[in-house]
């Protein structure tokens, strides 16, 4: 029976900061037009937190049973590890994304925007067949585009305009930043499964590009938000604060340039999702002060 704490580890923390991040910055964006709601936050918060964790128990779940987490590397799995039946990780998943619709259905309720069930709906059907189904198509080599999506337009649009009631620009850019920099925290996960990834034909992008440009791709990615900030300096002076966060990042840049593998690419996840929360904070609080 698995343990309080290995249920704990099986949501994957380092990955929290992907749900976290992208509502506080969409929240500080509708601030930023006066339209800030402190409940709706918090519901729009539950629902990504909750969908995030559905996402990593289904993850769990998924990839244990079809034995990709044999003789993975990377962060504990409860599925894979044998800690936890696979009936009760799935049933964990379930609930998780429960909570999440749950939530999201109170949300649509006090704002009035129904067409965001659908919205919801869309979510909860990606956050399941990411790893889950017949042809999941996280083994396709289509997880970054659904991270960027979910977490970077879906979130943070869908916090702004569930308050407001309309897209700005600057949450837009916010969206992108957040977008890029929460699939780099995949593409950071899959560098790290290339080998075992490609030998349970586990097709993910990582495994498509090769060690090399998967790297340059992680780089690539880190870096949109500081251009995001600089850009936003023509509105927002204060969204220089984002570059703040790049000595959080710098860590994981070191390891990703310098051709790190398997167990030394466990941290970067962690910086990276700790970068990415510090970036949102920091610009979110540029948008206040504005």
């Amino acid at each position: 029976m698995a343990s309080v704490v290995q249920w704990i580890q099986g949501t994957r923390p380092r990955t929290l900061p992907n749900s976290i991040a992208p509502v506080v910055v969409g929240a500080a964006a509708a601030h930023h037009i006066d339209e800030f709601n402190v409940l709706y936050t918090v519901l729009a918060l539950i629902v990504s937190v909750a969908f995030q964790v559905g996402v990593n128990y289904a993850n769990d779940y998924s990839d244990g049973i079809r034995g990709t987490d044999d003789n993975r590397v990377g962060p504990f799995r409860l599925t894979g590890s044998g800690a936890a039946e696979a009936s009760k990780v799935r049933l964990a998943a379930f609930i998780s994304l429960g909570v999440g619709a749950v939530a999201g259905v109170v949300l649509v309720v006090l704002s009035g925007y129904w067409w965001l069930l659908g919205f919801g709906a869309v979510c909860m059907l990606g956050a399941w067949f990411y790893t889950g189904g017949k042809r999941p198509y996280g083994y396709a080599g289509l997880g970054e585009i659904a991270v960027f999506l979910f977490f970077g337009p879906a979130a943070v649009l869908g916090t702004l305009y569930v308050q407001t009631g309309e897209i700005t620009g600057i949450g837009i850019g916010a969206s992108i930043a957040m977008g890029s920099i929460s699939a780099a925290v995949l593409v950071a996960n899959n560098l790290r499964d290339i080998p075992t990834d490609a030998v349970s034909g586990k097709r993910t992008l990582a495994v498509v590009l090769g060690d090399k440009d998967t790297r340059r791709l992680y780089l690539a990615l880190v870096a949109v938000p500081f251009l995001i900030a600089l850009g936003m300096t023509v509105r927002v002076p204060y969204a220089l604060l984002g570059f703040l966060a790049a000595p959080v990042l710098l860590p994981a840049v070191r390891r990703v340039a310098a051709g790190r593998g398997g167990r030394d690419l466990i941290p970067v996840l962690q910086f990276t999702g700790i970068a990415m929360l510090a970036w949102a904070v920091l610009v979110s609080a540029g948008l206040v002060l504005d």
